[in-house]
């Protein structure tokens, strides 16, 4: 039974999950479109999501509170400030006018070597 079983193994030790997660999550930030497989796409897109509501939430809160977001924001991306910088001054308040889904997946097919199924996840144009 799978009940209250949240997240995907992705083969990887916890060590490495984090690691692929906040890579993968960074990149997507920064490059704000990135080519993955279908599964790693699907494990970090409500962790993306979840930081750009914390970012869109942040532009009405007090300063202690905006303060407070960030700081959570860099825990959670590994405390890269130019990433968290991008997120809450750039991408934060692009999306203020919109609830959720901020992240849109496209399939590409499959990869040639392995056959994995290949996405292009990317954030959505406002």
């Amino acid at each position: 039974m799978r009940h209250r079983v949240a997240g995907y193994k992705l083969n990887r030790t916890s060590g490495q999950r984090t690691a692929l997660r906040r890579t993968l999550i960074r990149q997507l930030l920064d490059h704000e479109r990135i080519k993955t497989t279908k599964a790693k796409a699907k494990a970090i897109r409500g962790e993306v999501e979840s930081l750009i509501t914390l970012a869109r939430n942040s532009g009405k809160a007090s300063d202690i509170e905006k303060v407070n977001a960030r700081r959570m924001a860099a825990a959670r991306l590994g405390g890269d400030p130019e990433i968290v910088k991008k997120l809450f001054d750039d991408i934060g308040p692009r999306y203020e006018s919109r609830k959720g889904g901020y992240t849109r997946i496209f399939n590409l097919g499959t990869r040639l070597g392995d056959a994995a199924e290949m996405v292009l996840l990317e954030l959505v144009e406002e």
